[in-house]
């Protein structure tokens, strides 16, 4: 029975070749975004879930405000972690570890002569307990003891297998990794976390090496309550009937009596869920970790289910269209039979066929599709993904469902016509005729407000990011490049030189040096105090440091006062015009010759700048203090304006080769690295132009499934009125006039489907723009073109078959009759 099934489904594929081709592509289209999409979310969303007890695991972080600033920092103070172990009960582990960057790592090498391995990341001071709460898979060492004591490590097995290529893992036990200048042991080896997670740590250097050498104490400050610091991690694993609540009720108990309040700031304790830890921006995961955004995971789920609606609806009304087609085939049937459960089961499996298809289909296109987004997914979602067990239960799961919610339907409707009506060319009566004409309808218009809401959507996303380039953000952002001097580099001679040698280079215009640039993602704050007799004023202030050359450079203007000198070092600075509004002065002048108190000295206002964005435009603009520092020549950022480019295109080139040698010469030791200011401005919006794109992506795809079911409908519909067309012909109608009639309905149901979506797509696009302290307008063009576009494509589309019917010969088309 099954197999006889099959063979009329085929021959019904045969025989209907192109409404086969249309389903198929419109369902493969948007099973591969589905599948895709997929992959992405589920990447994401099982961040860390296979540890044991992950929902009692904790991380401990600070909130904080500062006169009316909200702040957030996913550290917390030194001496946190051995308060919580002596004074906290119900919880079972406690697991603190500081995060190290860029440590110069040497091993043994040949001849005794030791292998460097330069800027290492992902180190940690860590004690036994973070094996407490994470799983690791120990391969060789014990487990229990590896980091009881100072100057041990603990290598992954990857890592281990970096420094010790040709020894097994309990060979590498007792040797000696020195980092910098501390010479460990190494105790264990534990297998790489093969699962996702934010926990990509490769070396762990016992927690109580800290105590035996100096400069790590002082980094851990572990008497210092007032002093957080984001590479200070704490990890809690909560006992098993003990509310979240209640433990962190304890913590801020302990920070209350350790620290004094002030007025108007506020420092608080707050358990941070493992599984929050991929999605929280505000704390972030660790150092460089990645962070993922729900609310994009959804967004994509829902362009992932609004393309596979388009598919379901062009299968459809592709086939209630043909019903009356197959309507002598089931009368036959019936009349032979068959029972309606039979007829059901023999749609449906045609349907399942056609899914299955697809299907197949979408995952030889996965590989493809994967590959032209690889700039923005994680590398980790590749070919070889798609077969994961998962995998394959979702393409399953998903072949059936869309085999259902395209089948049902047109199931239904075919296998409840009456063999006698049937044979008597009776099958669609008037009501059933207007009842599918009226779903068809529905369906089309539900097809035009998801392919008008992507354009609507991709419009204004484009605008905001055009905006956001192209706005005058209050400084220069073009021709200037960016090199940071090595962090761990304290010898002023060293960059004096290199200073030099930059001016020196004749591409070279203007050379500055200070802390980060003016728009960053690096920041400095600090409390200022400002009395102006009757009251005084405490504001959190952004600090930037540089030299007189900054804000020349950077074009930035002075409303008011001087610019900064070198004798400024500890009595002048200048502030931003933000600020000054703050302290109550509507004229930048007024603001000149006051005083602020600024730890714990007096410090006069030299003058005033004009704002300029110290971040993207999502944050808005913050009072700020530009400084000179004694130590900016020390260990501080290079700013280099270049002249502009002659027509050979190659003077940037020459000027970054003579950086680079000139870095190679003082700093031997160290990678040489640039960047361009204005590309760093543009990486602000790496979210937005990744959500650009696949907005673009989404709308040309939902054009073209809903083009192509439309296509579809249009060669039925003037297939239908062949011979009412030829009769009109006859009778003299024009062929603009028959084109006219046949895309006035069509016409009609966009014009619908636009005053549906746009109320809908204001309110999204509006939600969508609160995200940016400073943002272009929704302009009535957006709306006007994605309607007018829409139109177009359509009548485009359907004019390939209305035309030609239009044109036809009304002699053949009334003889075919």
């Amino acid at each position: 029975m099954i197999k006889n099934y099959f063979k009329i489904a085929f021959r019904g594929f045969r025989k209907h070749k192109l409404f086969t081709f249309i389903n198929i592509i419109g369902l493969s289209i948007g099973i591969s975004a589905c599948l895709v999409i997929y992959l992405i979310v589920y990447y994401d969303l099982t961040f860390d879930k296979f540890h044991k007890d992950s929902d009692r695991i904790y991380r401990v972080v600070t909130n904080y405000s500062f006169s009316g600033e909200v702040g957030y920092n996913s550290g917390v103070c030194g001496p946190l972690a051995g308060a919580v172990k002596a004074q906290v009960p119900g919880v079972d582990v406690v697991a603190p570890f500081y995060t190290l960057s860029q440590v110069n790592v040497f091993v043994d090498g040949i001849g005794n002569v030791p292998t460097r391995f330069k800027n290492q990341e992902n180190i940690i001071l860590a004690s036994q307990q973070y094996f407490e709460i994470f799983n690791y898979k120990w391969l060789a060492g014990a487990s229990k003891t590896a980091l009881n004591d100072p100057k041990q490590v603990v290598l992954t097995s990857e890592q281990a297998k970096k420094y010790f290529p040709a020894l097994s893992y309990n060979q590498m036990i007792g040797k000696v990794v020195t980092y910098d200048t501390i010479k460990t042991s190494v105790t264990g080896i534990v297998e790489s976390l093969k699962d996702h997670s934010d926990l990509y740590f490769r070396e762990f250097i016992s927690y109580g090496t800290a105590n035996v050498v100096k400069d790590l104490k002082d980094q851990l400050q572990l008497t210092a309550w007032g002093s957080t610091n984001s590479a200070s991690q704490l990890f809690l694993k909560l006992s098993g009937k003990t509310p979240a609540a209640r433990i962190e009720k304890q913590l801020n108990d302990l920070l209350g009596k350790n620290t004094k309040k002030e007025k108007g700031n506020t420092q608080d304790f707050h358990l941070q869920p493992l599984n929050d830890l991929h999605f929280n921006t505000n704390y972030g995961s660790f150092d460089s970790g990645h962070v993922a955004n729900k609310t994009t995971l959804y967004g994509l789920l829902v362009i992932a289910l609004f393309l596979l609606i388009l598919g379901c609806i062009n299968f459809v009304n592709l086939t209630t269209a043909q019903a009356s087609q197959r309507s002598k085939e089931i009368g036959i049937r019936k009349t032979m039979g068959s029972s309606r459960e039979q007829l059901i089961f023999q749609f449906l499996s045609e349907t399942f066929l056609i899914t299955l298809t697809a299907v197949l289909i979408s995952v030889g296109m996965a590989p493809f599709i994967l590959k032209a987004f690889s700039a923005f997914i994680s590398p980790d979602i590749t070919s070889a993904s798609l077969l994961q067990a998962n995998i394959i239960v979702f393409l399953l799961g998903l072949t059936l469902i869309v085999s259902f919610l395209s089948g049902f339907y047109p199931a239904i409707l075919l296998s409840s016509y009456k063999p006698v009506l049937v044979l008597k060319n009776q099958a669609q009566t008037g009501k059933s005729q207007t009842r599918n004409a009226w779903l068809r309808k529905s369906l089309t218009v539900t097809q035009f407000v998801i392919a008008q809401f992507f354009i609507m959507a991709t419009l204004l996303v484009s605008k905001q990011i055009y905006y956001a380039l192209h706005k005058d953000l209050g400084f220069k952002k073009d021709a200037i490049v960016i090199i940071h001097a090595p962090w761990k580099n304290k010898q002023l001679s060293r960059n004096l030189v290199f200073f030099d040698k930059l001016r020196s280079i004749p591409q070279v215009t203007m050379l500055s040096v200070g802390s980060d640039a003016p728009s960053s993602n690096s920041t400095m704050s600090t409390e200022m105090l400002y009395k102006d007799g009757k009251k005084e004023i405490k504001t959190d202030v952004q600090e930037k440091y540089g030299d007189e050359n900054y804000l020349k450079l950077y074009q930035i203007k002075l409303l008011a006062g001087r610019n900064i000198q070198k004798s400024d070092t500890a009595n002048a600075f200048l502030i931003n015009q933000t600020y000054a509004k703050v302290l109550g002065f509507k004229n930048p002048s007024d603001a000149i010759g006051k005083m602020l108190k600024y730890n714990d000295k007096e410090w006069q206002i030299v003058g005033v700048m004009a704002d300029f964005y110290q971040r993207s435009l999502h944050a808005p603009i913050k009072p700020l203090a530009f400084l000179v520092n004694t130590a900016i020549y020390r260990n501080n950022t290079f700013h280099i304006a270049l002249k502009p480019q002659t027509k050979d295109r190659n003077d940037w080139k020459k000027a970054i080769a003579s950086m680079e040698r000139s870095w190679k010469q003082i700093y031997p030791d160290d990678d040489f690295e640039y960047h361009f200011f204005d590309e760093n401005i543009a990486k602000f919006y790496e979210s937005e132009q990744h959500t650009s794109t696949l907005l673009n992506w989404a709308t040309g795809l939902s054009i073209f499934i809903s083009c192509l079911g439309l296509l579809g409908l249009a060669i039925y519909t003037t297939t239908q009125r062949t011979k009412e067309i030829g009769v009109r012909k006859v009778l003299g109608a024009s062929v603009a006039q028959i084109v006219t009639l046949l895309s006035s309905e069509l016409i009609w149901l966009i014009l619908l489907a636009f005053v549906l979506v746009t109320p809908v797509a204001w309110y999204a696009m509006n939600k969508w723009m609160e995200g940016f302290a400073d943002r272009t307008t929704i302009s009535w063009w957006i709306f006007a073109l994605s309607g007018a576009g829409m139109l177009l494509a359509a009548v485009f589309t359907s004019s390939f078959q209305t035309v030609k019917a239009a044109i036809a010969n009304p002699v053949k088309s009334l003889r075919s009759e």
